[in-house]
């Protein structure tokens, strides 16, 4: 199996930039398929972006593409979340999430395993 920890969240204010990192330990991380997702108070976990195995293949949620890049580097077992333009909506815990299957999901059911999540917040 596979251990993620998040880190990078914070306080920002509207229009700024934060750069999260989830990084890997245990089984090769470049069997891996990465996701972002994130979850507000009194919210469902919803899905904001995902990275193939080698880092080729990226989608995003609609509500942040063009704003946030995910991106990954299999050498430093981490994958990145650039999130720029941060408005008050994306204020949630974020979560990286690791799936076996290569191909995309926007699911959270179908990735293996998770980190603990940390906090952004962006103030107006």
């Amino acid at each position: 199996q596979v251990q993620l920890v998040e880190s990078g969240g914070g306080l920002v204010q509207a229009g700024g930039s934060l750069s999260l990192s989830c990084a890997a330990s245990g089984r090769t991380f470049s069997s891996y398929s990465m996701g972002w997702f994130r979850q507000a108070p009194g919210k469902e976990r919803e899905f904001v972006a995902f990275i193939s195995r080698s880092g080729g293949t990226t989608y995003a949620a609609d509500y942040v593409r063009g704003r946030f890049n995910i991106s990954r580097d299999n050498a430093r077992n981490t994958v990145y979340l650039q999130m720029n333009s941060l408005k008050p909506e994306d204020t949630a815990v974020y979560y990286c999430a690791a799936r076996l299957a290569a191909y995309y999901s926007g699911r959270y059911g179908e990735y293996d395993y998770w980190g603990q999540g940390t906090q952004v917040t962006v103030s107006s």
